[in-house]
């Protein structure tokens, strides 16, 4: 602060003393509204002395020498009149305010909120945006000034100039645009002839949101919700989604885009040039069923751009829909996590498609559940049938088995040796029946990505199921079961039981005993805990694939003659002396010969 100003400071407070000393008006007490107390919370510079000006009835003269202590170069935007001003079109209704010349609400017309009503995205409570600069050594946040404006449009293009004229050709202009049938809201940030008033080389833009619960089921909707961005050098990263405590980042690099995410719904600012750094938070308040999690973001905008004319920029207010955020900008589309390879790949290249062409024919989504089940099924059905002619033929061998467990009884070694030299001369790969179900996991576990992120199934009933993207309970509980919740789903009880089933059926051609054998009735249990709260679509689809499944056995089991397997091996055993060991069996068999030898010595 120079000496200049530091004179001007003390001659306004002197005035102010004096006016509240001699002229002290009455004022009647009137108690604090929510929009005062706001006021004393936000962000801005000398809220105080801001916050009392606006009360008191002070002289013009006062108030514009306060102004220009507060705002200097800007102070011509300090008092005013706030207006609001829409632009809308088929998808989404954007409401602005003129004081700060920034979005106020957003209101997405085709999807409704767990109350009917449709999606408040952002509102001006839980939502607010500051963009600070520096002018002398003071921070002054434009987004708290009065603008004009001035709407108008262009074809199909919606547009909103908001302006404000500092004198001597000086401007501030914030210039917002929409087109038809669009999430996107392109923004541009521009000073006019304030060269040399600007102290700071960039600009602070700083997003508070608190992120409004849409859904029913919050405790879903918070592991799916945080705070995204996207690097100029490609890098993709994220606050932990499923984190219930404090979180932050600082990344020190240009970055392209930053998103507020929910778990169907985003917000999202894109740069057409880049940030130049920035700084994310999230955090959560269990005790606050309203706010699914609270997100800051502070992005560093350089002053050249905005000089030039080119801070351009693009917000997003949408649907987290994979084939809407693919076109938004570059990896847009990881914001809806899909899995880690090759689960994603899966989805990318399997399910989505697979669900998209029969989205396009049936409009049922239970029975769209139901085909993706039976054409997955079907396409993995010859390894389904290797699977179980596999189990088949180590069941025909257990009794020889057992036989050479009880000869080497004690000596693990040499029992694993013969059975391995039984295996070879019977033709028969002891892990041949495992490999045709890892090939199957990715598309199992796939599933845990795709279904609770689907937001076409968002609102959409099957059955007893109000939504299949949420948890279908039939009995609400009066009480909490740890690890389990206060409902019971039905979509859950009968794919546990279908899964026993399976499992019974199984382990009739099976050659497994002892814990594995019990372990894998146990497990059916666990998932019956970790499921019972995830989406009603999940656990259909679990418990279709196991009654197909059970189906497939069934079948397969009429064309697998256990008689028949005996006397091929048999044969196979006859003429073993004049096979040759598979690379694989030569090796297992060398790594259990210098397995023998370790153990000796």
């Amino acid at each position: 602060m120079d000496k200049n100003q530091a004179t001007g400071l003390v001659l306004i407070a002197l005035m102010l003393i004096g006016y509240f000393t001699f002229f002290k008006p009455e004022v009647p007490p009137t108690p604090e509204s929510k929009e005062s107390e706001q006021l004393e919370e936000s962000p801005g510079i000398a809220a105080d002395t801001t916050t009392l000006i606006e009360k008191i009835e002070l002289p013009d003269s006062i108030k514009n020498v306060a102004n220009v202590a507060n705002y200097g170069v800007f102070a011509p935007g300090a008092l005013g009149s706030s207006q609001e001003v829409i632009l809308e079109n088929e998808e989404v209704s954007i409401t602005f305010d003129s004081k700060g010349a920034t979005v106020k609400e957003v209101t997405l017309k085709n999807f409704n909120s767990k109350d009917g009503k449709p999606v408040k995205l952002l509102t001006h409570s839980s939502n607010t945006f500051s963009t600070l600069t520096t002018t002398f050594g003071k921070s002054v946040n434009i987004n708290e000034l009065f603008y004009s404006y001035k709407k108008g449009s262009d074809n199909d293009v919606e547009s909103i100039i908001f302006s404000l004229d500092l004198g001597n050709g000086q401007k501030v202009l914030h210039t917002y645009s929409l087109s038809q049938n669009s999430y996107e809201l392109g923004y541009s940030l521009e000073f006019i002839g304030l060269d040399g008033q600007i102290s700071k080389d960039e600009l602070l833009f700083q997003w508070n949101e608190e992120m409004i619960t849409q859904e029913k089921d919050v405790e879903m909707s918070r592991q799916h919700s945080t705070v995204n961005y996207y690097t100029v050098g490609g890098e993709f990263d994220e606050l932990t989604e499923r984190s219930t405590s404090y979180e932050e980042e600082i990344v020190n690099e240009p970055i392209k885009w930053t998103t507020v995410k929910q778990r169907f719904f985003l917000s999202a600012i894109i740069a057409d040039k880049s940030f130049s750094k920035g700084k994310f938070t999230t955090n959560v308040d269990p005790t606050n069923p309203e706010v699914v999690k609270y997100a800051e973001v502070s992005l560093s905008i350089p002053l050249e751009d905005v000089k030039s004319g080119g801070a351009d920029f693009r917000f997003y207010f949408g649907p987290n829909d994979y084939h809407i955020t693919n076109e938004v900008a570059d990896d847009f589309s990881k914001n809806l996590f899909l899995g880690w390879p090759p689960m994603l790949w899966v989805n990318k290249y399997v399910i989505i498609p697979l669900f998209d062409l029969l989205n396009n024919i049936f409009d049922n989504y239970g029975l769209i559940i139901i085909l993706i089940v039976f054409v997955i099924k079907l396409v993995l059905s010859p390894l389904s049938y290797k699977s179980y002619l596999s189990m088949a033929k180590m069941k025909v061998l257990k009794p020889e088995l057992d036989e050479i467990k009880e000869k080497h009884d004690g000596d693990m070694s040499k029992a694993q040796q013969e059975q391995m030299k039984l295996y070879q001369q019977v033709g028969v790969n002891p892990i041949s029946g495992c490999i045709p179900m890892l090939l199957q996991m990715p598309i199992l576990l796939s599933m845990f990505y795709f279904f609770p992120q689907s937001i076409e199934l968002r609102g959409e009933s099957f059955l007893w199921a109000e939504d299949l993207s949420n948890y279908d309970s039939i009995v609400n509980l009066p009480f909490e079961i740890p690890f389990y919740g206060s409902h019971v789903s039905l979509f859950v009880l009968l794919m546990t039981f279908s899964t026993i089933l399976i499992t019974y059926s199984q382990q009739q051609v099976s050659s497994v005993q002892g814990p594995m054998k019990s372990l894998s009735y146990m497990m059916p249990v666990i998932f019956m805990f970790v499921l019972n709260s995830y989406p009603a679509a999940l656990s259909f689809y679990y418990f279709i694939s196991n009654l197909v499944t059970f189906g497939q056995q069934v079948v397969i089991r009429r064309f697998v003659d256990e008689e028949k397997i005996r006397k091929v091996l048999d044969e196979n055993k006859k003429n073993a002396g004049s096979k040759k060991k598979s690379k694989f069996q030569q090796r297992l068999e060398d790594a259990m010969k210098a397995q023998a030898k370790k153990s000796k010595k």
